[in-house]
């Protein structure tokens, strides 16, 4: 009776504590980053990125220009190795904001412009590079009309060229508004993960709460002419009468030397209904959603349709052979073994080892690698992870995965190295050319990107910092987790082939066509699951849009799995039924080749889509990304269409018994 008495008072004790946790935290929510409240008056300084554009995707630093600098000097913000391999370059601004306090506001004059800072400027113009600035880590929008239509955008413009004008002119004035929300303290527990760090808000720390969020960051961008000696005897954070953006040119501020820049700025609060957790919605409008709500469903349900009908024929076919052996005597089996057609006479050679049977052992560890860093990366976007809040951090994330999927691509590579050699010799030599072939295919093509980037004194240039801080990250993870999982591939069970492999190799019929044209064809069945979703993924990278579509993106990448596997199958049980034994290289890029479009759409996606992007620097810069992604998606597919087909291919000759 005594054991029973015990667990009755253990599970109440343990009822009471969870009454008490359910009263102090009455709402959980994880988005992103941490909220911060401000109380009228607080000082809020924003912050200011790398100067962008979409012409010619150089990022450069924001005071590489002759902007006004905060009091206390430059000082950057923590960046995290996304931040870092993504260009930006985040610094403190002179830009102040008091709390529910509607101003305008004096920054500084500065001394005349000289002629290599009025050729910088006009060059910058025309580029049309975008000032990014943050505020409480929300990005400044603006909205322009075009043709009647209302565009947003994050940023504004350094400065414009008008139509009818041959002069620059330089935005000076920025008239700043902020959206609020009154924040009352209810009991809500807040955990985030932003570029603060960790933070909580919990029902002890509701009188601290108390206060505003900010929900909203626009700005209208203005050039203002101003006497610079009657601005030269105002100081910094001094107040000025509003000022209202002239659309005269003889009003606005010329670029030109000699000349005199005043940076003002006008800050007005608006309370708003939009509540802390809905802050970014705006941001994550997707353009023509409809568009890609009814594209991307047509895409499903063709790809689909067709690969159900392909698959449905070919097991149908498959089955087909294997009832009519099945139901035959063993003299009738014997008489049908010399009759043999088709794959069957190829039982024999199915299993022989494939030229550079070491090479491909490596793509598929790689293979693995990429595949499993981009499920999880994804998976974990889609469940709301990943947030734009917290910059730099999707990338981050994939970089530590694969990192740490070395293990995986170890086993694998090795497990199948074991598996066609018959025996563990070489398996080192395996896993060390599984570590170094697709990061030292990465290094080079960033390597020769880099010298352009240094070249052109970009932010966007990888530090050579950063450079020994990834070689680290690969030397001390990646490499030992891969020579650490290729150990245990030796360790595993063996793969064992159902059949004998012949001394002589068989020879393969002539055929009219050659294989690899088919192979090359049978690429376009998962490219078109992949392209609208690629145009959507392209747009966000090079025009600066955010996607956070990562539900479709998720869809789009099981649908892709299944297609490749089955694409892959479905070519390499039609090379075998010709008698073509060579199917393990085939077998990986008739998935793999969808790679190759993949490239193509992005070279027509250049041509055709970014007709702003301009110079052989930009246009060598998108060619290099492209090509790394093209790389990556090639292994990736390969690796899950040879793998599928190995399965297939054992089962198949596993399933008849053939002497």
């Amino acid at each position: 009776m005594a054991l029973p008495l015990m667990s009755k008072r253990k599970l109440h004790a343990a009822l009471i504590l969870l009454v008490q946790i359910l009263q102090v935290c009455n709402g959980f929510y994880l988005p992103g980053s941490y909220m911060h409240t401000y109380s009228t008056g607080d000082e809020i300084y924003a912050k200011v990125n790398s100067l962008t554009s979409i012409e010619t995707e150089l990022p450069f630093s924001y005071y590489s220009l002759p902007y006004c600098q905060p009091m206390g000097g430059i000082k950057k913000s923590a960046e995290n190795l996304g931040e870092l391999l993504m260009g930006d370059q985040i610094d403190n601004s002179p830009y102040r904001f008091r709390m529910n306090v509607n101003e305008t506001v004096f920054l500084c004059t500065t001394p005349p412009l000289n002629e290599e800072q009025v050729k910088l400027l006009k060059q910058r113009t025309r580029d049309m590079y975008q000032v990014n600035m943050v505020l409480d880590n929300l990005p400044a929008m603006r909205f322009t009309n075009q043709n009647g239509v209302k565009i947003q955008w994050t940023g504004y413009p350094i400065g414009y060229n008008p139509e009818n004008s041959n002069d620059d002119y330089f935005i000076n004035h920025l008239r700043f508004r902020v959206l609020i929300h009154e924040y009352e303290g209810v009991g809500v527990e807040i955990i985030g993960t932003g570029e603060e760090g960790m933070g909580v808000i919990s029902e002890a720390e509701n009188k601290k709460g108390l206060g505003y969020e900010i929900v909203g960051f626009e700005v209208v961008p203005c050039s203002v002419k101003y006497d610079p000696d009657k601005m030269a005897k105002i100081h910094m954070y001094d107040n000025i009468t509003s000022v209202s953006c002239p659309h005269e040119l003889d009003k606005s501020q010329v670029i030109k030397e000699q000349e005199r820049v005043s940076f003002t700025y006008e800050v007005e609060f608006v309370k708003s209904d939009i509540r802390w957790p809905s802050r970014w919605d705006a941001y994550l409008k997707m353009e023509g959603d409809r568009v890609h709500w009814f594209s991307i469903l047509n895409s499903l349900m063709v790809i689909f349709f067709l690969a159900g009908i392909v698959f449905v024929i070919f097991l149908r076919t498959v089955r087909r052979d294997l009832t009519r052996y099945e139901e035959l005597d063993k003299e009738a089996q014997a008489q049908m073994n010399e009759e043999l057609s088709g794959w069957k006479l190829v039982v024999g050679d199915v299993f022989r080892e494939p030229s550079n049977s070491k090479l491909l052992c490596v793509m598929v560890g790689d293979g693995v690698q990429i595949t499993g860093m981009a499920v999880v990366t994804i998976v974990f976007a889609a469940l709301g992870f990943m947030s734009p809040a917290s910059r730099g951090m999707l990338l981050t994330g994939m970089i530590l995965l694969y990192l740490f999927l070395g293990i995986a691509a170890g086993y694998i590579g090795v497990r199948m190295w074991r598996t066609i050699k018959g025996s563990s010799e070489g398996w080192r030599s395996v896993s060390w050319s599984i570590a170094c072939f697709f990061p030292g295919i990465v290094f080079v093509i960033l390597t020769f990107l880099n010298f352009i980037l240094w070249g052109s004194k970009s932010t966007g240039a990888i530090p050579i910092s950063l450079y020994f801080i990834l070689l680290s990250l690969w030397f001390c993870i990646s490499v030992p987790l891969t020579l650490l999982g290729g150990h245990l591939g030796t360790r595993a069970e063996p793969i064992q082939f159902p059949v004998r492999t012949n001394q002589i190799p068989r020879e393969i019929p002539s055929r009219k066509y050659p294989s690899w044209l088919l192979v090359l064809g049978a690429g376009t069945l998962p490219f078109g699951t992949l392209f609208i979703e690629l145009f959507f993924i392209l747009s966000s990278i090079w025009l600066g849009r955010f996607y956070y579509v990562f539900g479709f993106l998720l869809i789009v990448l099981t649908l892709l799995v299944v297609v490749c596997a089955e694409v892959s199958v479905v070519l390499t049980y039609m090379h075998l039924c010709v008698e073509d034994w060579m199917w393990w290289w085939k077998a990986f890029f008739a998935s793999g080749s969808v790679s190759l479009y993949v490239f193509l759409y992005s070279i027509n996606y250049l041509v055709f889509d970014l007709q702003s992007l301009s110079g052989p620097i930009s246009a060598t810069l998108y060619i290099g990304y492209s090509l790394i992604m093209a790389i990556a998606i090639m292994l990736s597919t390969g690796t899950i269409g040879l793998l599928t087909s190995f399965y297939f291919v054992h089962y198949l000759f596993s399933s008849v018994k053939i002497d």
